[in-house]
């Protein structure tokens, strides 16, 4: 993507993780910003200097500034936004506004014209609208998976297919991305993965720690138990008796600490690791040459590391270049 200019209008989490992910592609990133900045400047810093290190910060009060806007679509190949519907055509920054050879997104809660267009929501509503949560509810989920999966890498891979799309028609693309219904696609229909299996679970271990445990194939699942010296319950895998069952390898897992375990499948093919801090999964991922989490910011094609943009810090150096 050397060579591909991308202007962000959005704000929040979907569209700086997508935007984020082509600027490792090898984009440059232009974020548009109102005044103040992004919320996530001050109600999520850490998120912020993530996901928006490398990029360039333009500050453009909208719709008073909308040349300036305009000049900057101008010259975009690809335009991120992620306001209600109709917002950005009101601000002078719509579809409409931007060149037809550009690839505009915008990143919506529930897309356009259903009877939620205009409705309020952040992640957990995307996810109870899309039926994911019904098998997990009241406990949050660990990662938004509306925002990153369904909505930024959704972006990612809609805007991606649209400029190959281009680069074969010369024609641009307009857009429109889902949260809620991304996030449908994405709900598990097996219940096994979701519904307590006793083969496809956590368990408590003797220091306070856990470990996963995922051998849903009988061939993994025996090897474990054998590993347990409790060959035994193996023809039990996928019995009616599902909590017996748990509840015989949790008070196996209890006997020993989470190094201990990890000692004993090291080398075995029987699906079973650790639940990692944080920390634990930053050493441990580093130990792979070359990859490291696309979405924190990490440098394009080996490019060095910068940080996040300080608000507004390339507004001039913009305006010169547009003139505006």
């Amino acid at each position: 993507m050397q060579g591909t200019l991308v202007v962000d209008l959005s704000r929040y989490l979907p569209g700086a993780f997508a935007s984020s992910e082509l600027r490792r592609l090898g984009a440059r990133v232009v974020r548009v910003e109102q005044p103040g900045g992004d919320p996530m400047r001050g109600t999520s810093p850490a998120w912020h200097d993530r996901l928006n290190a490398g990029k360039e910060s333009v500050l453009c009060e909208l719709p008073r500034e909308r040349d300036f806007a305009h000049a900057l679509l101008a010259r975009a190949d690809v335009v991120i936004e992620s306001f209600r519907p109709g917002v950005a055509e009101r601000l002078g920054v719509g579809a409409g506004d931007a060149p037809e050879r550009a690839v505009y997104c915008s990143i919506t809660g529930f897309g356009i014209g259903g009877p939620h267009e205009q409705r309020a929501g952040h992640d957990l509503n995307y996810l109870g609208w899309a039926g994911v949560l019904a098998d997990t509810a009241p406990g949050l989920p660990p990662v938004p998976v509306a925002d990153l999966a369904a909505g930024a890498l959704g972006a990612v891979t809609e805007i991606l297919a649209a400029l190959l799309r281009r680069e074969r028609t010369g024609e641009g693309s307009r857009i429109v991305v889902s949260m809620t219904h991304g996030a449908h696609a994405l709900a598990a229909r097996a219940p096994v993965l979701t519904q307590g299996f006793a083969c496809y679970s956590m368990y408590a271990t003797s220091d306070g720690r856990r470990l996963t445990v995922a051998a849903l194939e009988p061939r993994f699942f025996a090897r474990l138990c054998e590993l347990l010296g409790k060959p035994e319950l193996a023809k039990r895998q996928y019995s009616p008796e599902q909590a017996e069952l748990s509840d015989a390898l949790a008070r196996v897992f209890a006997q020993r600490t989470l190094e201990d375990w990890l000692r004993v499948v090291d080398g075995e093919d029987v699906c079973v690791g650790p639940v990692a801090t944080l920390a634990e999964a930053d050493a441990e991922l580093d130990r792979v040459p070359g990859l490291r989490a696309p979405a924190l910011g990490a440098p394009a094609f080996g490019a060095p590391a910068l940080g996040a943009p300080a608000l507004g810090e390339h507004t001039r150096a913009w305006r010169d270049e547009v003139q505006v």
